[in-house]
Parts: structure tokens; C-alpha cells; sequence
């Protein structure tokens, strides 16, 4: 997987806050660009199934690694595009507020590998605002 994105935001929140709003699916509109709802299909655990409709469409993405507090990756694949979300939440130094970084890694395969790069590029301006978004969610 190649790196499409990396972003990293001080929320004036303690980590645990900061988690209890990034897990809570129901609230995900509020913070992922295009989505319009979510749920879970089961407890937050590995291999959890997230459904999600984004532009009107349905669509999934599994949990494949979580430390729970701390952070979690998500994966979505569509076509010959597979997506890694990964999230990490650390206390800042005054443990008042929280640093937050997110990685998104784009892997193609198939005859969609030819627009790779531009399939990167349209993941970084559609969700390198995560982090923002999240911010201002959490902090509002």
C-alpha cells in the first residue's frame, strides 16, 4: 500500500473523549466527508463490519486492528481500490487535550493500478479533512 494521506490534529479534549466520539459510528456524518450514515455490525472488535451509505450508496469497511483508547484502522475495498484508514490518539503533554493522526494507504490492483496516483490525489482532498472535521465535532 502507498500512503495517500497523512494529517495530524490537537484536540483540546482527553483521549478518551476524543475515542469515545471517533468509535461512535452514529456520528460519523458529523466528521467523514460524504457519509451520510453508519452503524456497526457488532461489538468494536477486529473484523467488525461498519455499513455506510456515502452518496447514496451502501458500502463496508472492516476493522482490522484496534488498541482500544489509543486507536484503530479501518478498511474499505471497492473494485481494485483497497483503502487503510488508521487512527492513533495519544494524550498531549498536558493530558487536557489530545494529538490525533490519521494514515491513509491506497492499494490498486487490476487495470484501475493505471490511475493510482489520481485515485490517491481524489482520497487526500475527499478525506484529508477528517481530522478537522473531528476537531471541530469534538471541540464544538
Amino acid at each position: 500500500m502507498k500512503t495517500a494521506f497523512t494529517d495530524e490534529q490537537s484536540i483540546a479534549a482527553p483521549a478518551d473523549a476524543v475515542w469515545t466520539r471517533l468509535t461512535d459510528w452514529s456520528g460519523a456524518p458529523n466528521w467523514m466527508p460524504g457519509v451520510e450514515s453508519m452503524r456497526a455490525d457488532g461489538p468494536l472488535a477486529v473484523g467488525t463490519v461498519l455499513r455506510f451509505v456515502a452518496r447514496g450508496k451502501e458500502r463496508t469497511s472492516t476493522i482490522t486492528a484496534i488498541e482500544p483508547g489509543r486507536g484503530l484502522t479501518m478498511r474499505s475495498a471497492v473494485g481494485g481500490v483497497t483503502a487503510d484508514y488508521a487512527y492513533a490518539i495519544e494524550p498531549a503533554a498536558d493530558a487536557a487535550g489530545s494529538r490525533v493522526r490519521l494514515d491513509a494507504a491506497v492499494a490498486t490492483r487490476g487495470l484501475v493500478s493505471l490511475f493510482a496516483p489520481m485515485i490517491r490525489g481524489a482520497i487526500a482532498r475527499e478525506d484529508g479533512i477528517q481530522l478537522t472535521r473531528l476537531k471541530q465535532w469534538v471541540e464544538g
